[in-house]
């Protein structure tokens, strides 16, 4: 399968998401939850996003990557970090919608592909599924799964 989607444009997906789920979620700065999204898969755009079976294999430090991304940036570095931990670790109630946001933008893309005649991406649709932790990111997946993406 190509590669379907780059980081830029699975990230900006991401933050359209992360800003109309912190809306439905009630939060009050959806402009945090977006800000988190544009630098979510920082470290994607230096050593890519490796596939679930390279994962078993292949152990990185994520984190290091993202920090060497940042660390010239003078007082930007500590920022950009933190949301990028804060979605990794769902620290705080923006991190759990952005990490929502994340995934259902996954969700959307393997719907694509599912539609596309690549069957498998009904086991990434059904995955995303058992990690939304928002009512609002659950809702939208339930949805999800009754339309055509060409409705979109």
């Amino acid at each position: 399968m190509k590669n379907y989607e780059t980081v830029a444009e699975h990230n900006f997906r991401a933050a359209q998401i992360g800003y109309f789920l912190a809306k439905l979620e009630n939060y009050v700065k959806p402009e945090e939850v977006v800000t988190m999204l544009i630098f979510h898969d920082l470290e994607e755009c230096r050593i890519g996003d490796f596939h679930k079976v390279a994962n078993r294999y292949i152990s990185v430090n994520r984190e290091k990557i993202v920090f060497d991304q940042v660390e010239n940036l003078d007082h930007f570095s500590d920022e950009i970090l933190n949301y990028w931990r804060q979605i990794e670790e769902r620290s705080i109630v923006a991190g759990t919608i952005a990490k929502d946001a994340d995934l259902l933008e996954q969700a959307l893309t393997a719907k694509e592909l599912l539609e596309k005649g690549y069957k498998y991406a009904q086991d990434w649709i059904n995955n995303v599924g058992k990690r939304l932790r928002t009512k609002s990111a659950k809702k939208i997946w339930e949805e999800l799964q009754k339309i055509d993406s060409n409705s979109w």
